[in-house]
């Protein structure tokens, strides 16, 4: 069915345009500013069709490829484009672009110069063909391309490689600038115009923040440049680009913009990975240990001990041992001390610690592996006067996150930059709690009374299908709620809201797959599924740990299966305990 508004695409690039004009038109260089007034005075079908062909993936299109009812004939709406130099009716197109753009039958043709039995009236090129040229009329275009980018060819026009080309390729030759604007926009790497649409659609919802000049993620145009740089960047590595030219085009540390000194210090992480994998092990090395993002102290102990400098491996993780920066460190720090020592020579003692969390044994008449594994232990321990839920993290996540709602979203300054933002871009950053301390102050305090209960189900109500970094609307019911709220003790909510707030990278995933409640009852237990040869995560066991410490009722369920095909009469699984009994539960 057409579109009610044809031009709906238009619209919304233009609009964001006017946006970027009035929130950092101050930040704007002159050819943003040019670009932003020129679209302004395009013809109708050239400004739409160039927002259709920035829509699409790469800078090359045919015009084959660009039929849009309502712009009419692309070559006739490029004219316009052409002329202000966005587009370049005639680019060079190396012989792997070329490939890329055409079909296989076409690109046999546009190289029939090359091999007299595919075309004997096309004139040779001066270049040298593959030597099976010939015969790569039988592989696939894949194969085929394979050839084409391995063979000297110099780049030249369509028209020079193919004189008798029905269509035209177009090359937007203002793409890296636009990229620049959609940078600008939106403050992230991975969002595009496509938004617009989504929205429109209904598909995505986002809560509306108020957003002043203090919100901006930018402040300067120095910042602007560092992102673009950034971004680059991570484009350079996408492509396989040589490293070394990545690093020295990393932006200098920023001191007056954390948000953005958070990006920087990702994308010099991944640098450091990229040299791990490649087995570089000194360039990442040194990458990791001027790298202040989480989790690059931990790989710089591993790169010493892999590289064989022991002591200054233990030096290390002695340093990490005496004040770690979260949960993840002083776990993954306390697996590696005992091997550090022993390899630095030292005796030591390992002393068997008990988990301290109960285990029980099922077995399901089954004769192989569930599909859906924890789906299939919960159908078999639910009953009707104790259901089991499959949850996994969205229960606690989703109650934190509507509790906290307004505290998430609250309109602190560099937290939301446009209408299309699931969550502050701060949320990872360590002063994310302190940034907003009375206002989750104020959530918990409802906590101590029964307004928690109130405010969970409002939200629930009035945000629903709002795109939020906690709340899983499809894993959260009326019915699942109503459970929940009458079951779970606030000081446990609360324990684990807390835990949540104190490292949200870690701590939103490893909560234990199932939930049982026992409403008559008002309690309930938390139960994690493992089948043989499962083993607990670092962050499932730190769940469970944490669960032990603050009397949270948990448990391990470690399956199994029967050989025998189950009747429909087939018995109940059966159930056998390790430790405490496996099915009690915290009473509210």
């Amino acid at each position: 069915m057409p579109h009610p508004r044809p031009f709906y695409y238009l619209e919304n690039f233009t609009t964001a345009l006017g946006w970027l004009q009035q929130r950092y038109g101050d930040l704007l260089n002159e050819t943003e500013v040019g670009f932003i007034e020129r679209f302004q005075h395009l013809p109708l079908a050239s400004s739409a069709l160039l927002v259709r062909m920035l829509g699409r993936r790469g800078d090359l299109f045919r015009t084959e490829k660009l039929k849009y009812e309502e712009i009419g004939c692309a070559r006739a709406a490029a004219a316009a484009l052409m002329e202000v130099g966005w587009v370049d009716g005639q680019p060079l197109l190396t012989a792997a672009e070329l490939g890329r753009v055409l079909r296989k039958g076409e690109v046999l043709r546009a190289f029939a110069a090359h091999a007299a039995c595919v075309d004997s009236r096309a004139a040779p090129l001066p270049d040298a063909a593959p030597p099976d040229w010939p015969f790569l009329r039988h592989v696939r275009k894949t194969e085929l391309l394979l050839h084409i980018e391995a063979a000297p060819l110099a780049p030249r026009r369509l028209t020079e490689w193919w004189p008798d080309a029905p269509d035209m390729i177009f090359r937007v030759v203002v793409k890296p600038l636009c990229d620049q604007l959609r940078l600008l926009f939106f403050g992230n790497f991975h969002q595009d115009w496509s938004e617009f649409v989504l929205t429109d659609l209904g598909i995505f919802k986002y809560e509306q923040v108020p957003r002043d000049a203090a919100t901006r993620a930018f402040q300067t145009r120095q910042h602007v440049d560092t992102f673009h740089a950034l971004f680059e960047c991570r484009q350079r590595m996408a492509e396989g680009d040589d490293l070394a030219g990545v690093v020295e085009a990393l932006p200098a540390p920023i001191a007056d913009n954390e948000w953005l000194e958070g990006r920087r210090r990702k994308v010099q992480f991944q640098i450091a990975q990229t040299y791990e994998q490649q087995k570089d092990l000194a360039r990442a090395l040194a990458l990791y240990r001027d790298c202040q993002y989480a989790g690059a102290r931990l790989r710089s102990v591993r790169l010493l001990e892999r590289l064989g400098d022991v002591d200054s491996a233990l030096q290390l993780a002695f340093a990490v041992r005496e004040k770690p920066a979260d949960e993840v460190e002083v776990q993954q720090i306390g697996r590696m001390w005992p091997r550090l020592q022993r390899k630095a020579g030292f005796k030591i003692t390992r002393a068997r610690r008990s988990h301290g969390w109960t285990t029980f044994q099922l077995v399901l008449p089954v004769t192989g592996r569930p599909e859906h594994l924890e789906g299939a232990t919960g159908a078999a321990l639910s009953t009707p006067e104790a259901p089991v839920h499959y949850v996994e993290n969205g229960l606690l996540n989703s109650l934190f996150g509507l509790l906290c709602w307004q505290a998430i979203f609250a309109p602190v300054a560099g937290a939301f930059f446009h209408e299309f933002q699931a969550a502050p871009a701060d949320l990872l950053a360590p002063d994310f709690h302190t940034r907003r301390e009375a206002h989750f102050a104020r959530c918990f305090a409802q906590l101590d009374s029964d307004a928690y209960r109130d405010t969970i189900c409002r939200n629930f109500q009035q945000k629903q299908g709002i795109q939020s970094p906690f709340v899983f609307w499809g894993v959260v019911s009326e019915a699942l709620l109503g459970l929940a709220l009458s079951c779970l003790p606030p000081h446990h909510l609360k324990a684990c809201f807390a835990r949540i707030l104190s490292d949200i990278r870690a701590n939103r995933c490893g909560l234990p797959d199932l939930v049982q409640f026992w409403p008559q009852e008002r309690r309930y237990q938390l139960i994690e599924v493992k089948g043989p040869g499962d083993r607990l995560q670092d962050n499932q066991v730190r769940w469970l740990s944490f669960c032990v410490s603050q009397g949270i009722p948990v448990s391990v369920c470690h399956v199994s299966w029967t050989g025998a095909v189950p009747s429909p009469q087939a018995p109940s699984p059966e159930v056998t305990s390790a430790g405490a009994q496996p099915l009690s539960g915290a009473r509210i």
